[in-house]
């Protein structure tokens, strides 16, 4: 029994002390609490450093009393007191208590949350969606501040959603917050009507947010961004039931995410597609995400959206890799191609096309897209595999090394060496 308990007390001593577990946990607090601090203190930047203090002192704090149970709580009471006591010093005014009569493992902070906030401090995140997709800003303004303050990536992450440089990408949010504090927008919920106007712009976001953990690999930290884009889209349809697009937005999300133990190996490299052991997909969320798409589809009014999700529900209902319906994806790419056409887009088409036409023909329709996508992953990586096909392994080497250039995480670049060593292995 005592050995038990001893076990038991030495596996918590580890999780308290494990860096990784505290960075996931502010990682995924961070949309909350960011969100309720900016409501209250009205301010973009304040309420960024009042979250960044609040981080600092729980990474003084949690490895040593462990995290508290409610840590979007936590964080938030202490950004505010944080931010307050910076202004009180500034006043020559009582400083706040030490962190450790602030700091302890109860439910405290809780209550003094919704008092501050008088709402469901959780549900800030959709109310500052609208506010950040304000008509004031420019569309590209308003989903790059969004993605910037209410998710926390990195300037040069919401740069490559974008496939811009960082500098421009840095430029455009800068003029998004200046924009926001001249034209004094208010920091409130808006109307039925406002949020009708804004949002396309709140759903992209909401999926570039996903696309962001999605392609984080087995990073905790990042992966955790696609449970908070299906929840925001979940929050988005309850305002919306009736909007086809919200519905296939969450289906596409929905079906992407059930493949998530499937796409990685033991080691933490991805696994494509067609090597995918399709048993460990979530079947509970594919059979959510159909029929979210069924009913999307039964309104008669298309969008990009129920295309996109059409596509994922295609591989979703194929038992096998080798019965898939090309065909029927190639069709449902060339309608998106008209409804929003994008060198991404007819990427993608390429490699149903190759499937069905063989790689000349998925070569032939990339040719175009060298210039548009020079900074991007997966074109090379797309090239370089057709080009594998037919035999061009020097050619085919440069792109792999063109892409393992432009791999934007771990998973990425182990994929690309795989592919290298197998060229090798052919010579």
């Amino acid at each position: 029994m005592r050995q038990r308990i001893g076990s038991k007390l030495i596996e918590m001593s580890q999780v308290i002390h494990d860096p990784g577990l505290i960075d996931s946990m502010l990682t995924a607090s961070r949309p909350q609490a960011v969100s309720a601090l900016l409501r209250y203190f009205r301010d973009m930047d304040t309420a960024e450093e009042a979250y960044q203090e609040a981080c600092l002192r729980a990474l003084r704090n949690w490895p040593q009393n462990g995290p508290p149970r409610d840590p979007v709580a936590w964080l938030i009471m202490v950004g505010r007191n944080a931010a307050l006591d910076g202004t009180r010093r500034q006043s020559r005014t009582v400083a706040l208590p030490p962190d450790e009569l602030i700091s302890d493992l109860a439910d405290a902070e809780a209550p003094l949350v919704e008092r501050l906030d008088e709402s469901h401090y959780r549900d800030d995140v959709l109310r500052l969606l609208f506010i950040c997709c304000h008509p004031e800003l420019p569309a590209t303004q308003q989903v790059a501040l969004a993605l910037r303050i209410v998710s926390g990536l990195s300037v040069s992450q919401i740069a490559r959603a974008f496939l811009v440089s960082e500098a421009a990408m840095e430029q455009r949010i800068t003029r998004a917050k200046s924009r926001i504090a001249k034209a004094d927008v208010p920091f409130e919920a808006p109307g039925p009507v406002e949020r009708g106007e804004r949002l396309a712009a709140v759903a992209t976001m909401i999926y570039l947010v996903f696309n962001e953990g999605y392609t984080a690999g087995v990073d905790p930290a990042r992966a955790s961004l696609c449970d908070e884009a299906i929840r925001l889209a979940r929050l988005l349809l309850r305002l919306f039931p009736t909007e086809p697009e919200m519905m296939a937005l969450t289906a596409l999300m929905l079906l992407q995410q059930s493949r998530l133990a499937a796409r990685f190996d033991s080691d933490g490299e991805a696994v494509l597609l067609e090597d995918q052991d399709r048993s460990l997909w979530n079947a509970k969320l594919i059979s959510e995400g159909v029929a979210l798409l069924d009913k999307a589809m039964r309104h008669n009014r298309p969008g990009p959206y129920q295309v996109q999700a059409a596509i994922a529900a295609t591989h979703s209902r194929a038992g096998t890799f080798a019965e898939t319906d090309w065909a029927g994806i190639d069709l449902l790419y060339a309608a998106l191609e008209r409804m929003q056409p994008s060198p991404v887009v007819t990427l993608n088409r390429a490699v149903a096309t190759a499937k069905l036409h063989g790689p000349e023909a998925g070569l032939a329709m990339i040719a175009p897209l060298e210039k548009p996508l020079s900074g991007y992953f997966h074109f090379y990586g797309a090239r370089a595999a057709f080009l594998q096909q037919l035999g061009r392994s020097a050619e085919a080497r440069a792109d792999f090394d063109r892409a393992i250039g432009l791999a934007t995480t771990p998973a990425q670049a182990a994929h690309i060496r795989r592919h290298l060593d197998h060229l090798a292995a052919e010579e």
